[in-house]
């Protein structure tokens, strides 16, 4: 969600803070469909197909012929080649398989880019974000006279002006395509991990000591109101805390053990997809690809008619 949304969204719940809430909330950082996938050569090569291109592009690989996939591909193995010095390295090819699978956090920016660059220059400076996101209630404090809708605002206001100057890797506060995908979706950038660990704090550290305790850990989950018994998952969560999460043992979660319940060292998936393309085509044994080596061994990495035959895929996607 972007940040505006989630603004909105808050205000417009302000009133229903206190209802019970019905679904479980979950904070772990989760890896993309290509975790979740069956990587299975011996029968198919659409996982490979599917973290090359992304499961869209994949799908309109699938609908054209051997020689137009063959010479689209070839493009795309310019765009991998970041040094332009001929060679496909495993970094390039894991950078590549990345951007792929998190491809929809750049649709997204690429739909709201317009709502925030009031001056048109293709970059976003912090007072046009604020503008178009704050200015309202900067320009009319008068009308947020409920506690909940002042505090909302003046929480969120100061940090995103954190995010945001933390996005901005060159520091001229203004955010180009990059920064600006970093900062409304810090998750997915390794140099925004520690912000989204410090917010998940401030989120739940009620009583503001700087960690988590077990009855904020759980709290974050669960209103319990009635007064009734906690459901049986509570009491799972409460031992999850003391086997798993607090991991020295002092009864409370600092920013590190924060960081390792909300992003687990799972399986790099697209490293391993990168050097899994790179054993399979390169045949001179250099650990790096050519182009001819790619494109000799073109239906690993993307589909046509001649490998999916029989589909009735009808949906037209631009290219990558």
């Amino acid at each position: 969600m972007d940040l505006l949304g989630f603004v909105c969204a808050a205000l417009l719940c302000a009133a229903a803070v206190h209802a019970k809430p019905t679904l479980r909330k979950d904070r772990v950082i989760h890896d993309q469909d290509l975790g979740r996938q069956a990587h299975e050569d011996n029968t198919s090569f659409q996982y490979d197909h599917e973290a090359f291109l992304g499961k869209e592009e994949a799908r309109t690989f699938d609908q054209l012929t051997p020689e137009e996939s063959k010479d689209r591909l070839g493009n795309i193995v310019d765009r991998i080649d970041g040094d332009a010095d001929g060679y496909i390295t495993t970094d390039e090819l894991k950078a590549w398989i990345k951007r792929v699978q998190k491809r929809y956090v750049y649709e997204n920016v690429a739909k709201v880019w317009t709502d925030y660059d009031l001056n048109k220059d293709n970059k976003i400076s912090w007072d046009e974000y604020k503008q178009a996101t704050y200015g309202y209630y900067l320009s009319n404090p008068e009308e947020f006279d409920e506690a909940t809708e002042q505090f909302s605002f003046k929480k969120m206001l100061p940090r995103d002006e954190r995010r945001f100057k933390r996005a901005d890797l060159d520091g001229d506060l203004a955010a180009d395509r990059e920064e600006f995908t970093s900062f409304l979706h810090p998750e997915e950038f390794e140099h925004m991990r520690d912000t989204v660990v410090l917010e998940t704090l401030e989120d739940i550290d009620k009583n503001e000591d700087g960690h988590v305790d077990e009855d904020e850990y759980i709290a974050d989950m669960f209103a319990h109101e009635d007064g009734g018994p906690e459901p049986d998952w509570i009491k799972t969560e409460r031992e999850q805390f003391s086997d798993f999460r607090d991991l020295n043992k002092d009864g409370k979660m600092d920013q590190d053990e924060i960081r390792h319940w909300i992003m687990p060292q799972d399986y790099d998936h697209a490293k391993a997809e990168a050097r899994h393309l790179v054993y399979e085509s390169d045949q001179d044994k250099d650990q790096m690809l050519t182009k001819e080596e790619i494109l000799e061994n073109w239906n690993m990495f993307v589909g046509s008619q001649a490998t999916n035959y029989g589909e009735d895929l009808t949906k037209n996607h631009d290219e990558l």
